[in-house]
């Protein structure tokens, strides 16, 4: 691993803050298509499916009366359903992804001198705290 370089700060510890994302190696949670950035809801999916069998008669009976999802639905030459499902909605798989954490605490790379920490719950919060520290930091810059 190469080493960091770092600038030698002008002010104590206590004068910073640390914005970081990070995520834990081990934990994984149930997703949304569109935040694991999904094919099928990006692009639209066809279900082919064979009403000729026991399965295919379930599968097509739940995708019309309890899918609660918009399709077409066409019928090929060989007797099969194809259910078209237009992008933007959820598909039927499950997806799993690592949740991101957005934390903020007190101090930089050699400490945290309060112990003060705090984590947002919404990437959007995270960021308007750090827009809102960095036009605090171009205040007091403009004020000497």
């Amino acid at each position: 691993m190469r080493p960091v370089t770092r600038i030698d700060p002008n002010l104590p510890v206590g004068a910073y803050q640390t914005y970081q994302i990070t995520r834990r190696r081990d934990t994984t949670v149930r997703a949304v298509c569109e935040q694991v950035d999904c094919p099928q809801w990006r692009q639209g999916w066809d279900s082919v499916i064979d009403e000729r069998t026991e399965l295919g008669k379930a599968q097509a009976a739940y995708i019309r009366g309890q899918s609660r999802r918009t399709f077409r639905e066409t019928k090929t030459g060989e007797g099969l359903t194809v259910f078209r499902f237009e992008s933007g909605q959820r598909c039927f798989a499950d997806h799993q992804t690592v949740p991101e954490l957005y934390l903020v605490r007190d101090g930089d790379w050699r400490g945290n001198p309060t112990g003060r920490k705090r984590m947002h719950t919404r990437a959007a919060e995270w960021v308007e705290d750090f827009g809102e520290n960095q036009l605090r930091l171009v205040d007091q810059q403009k004020k000497g």
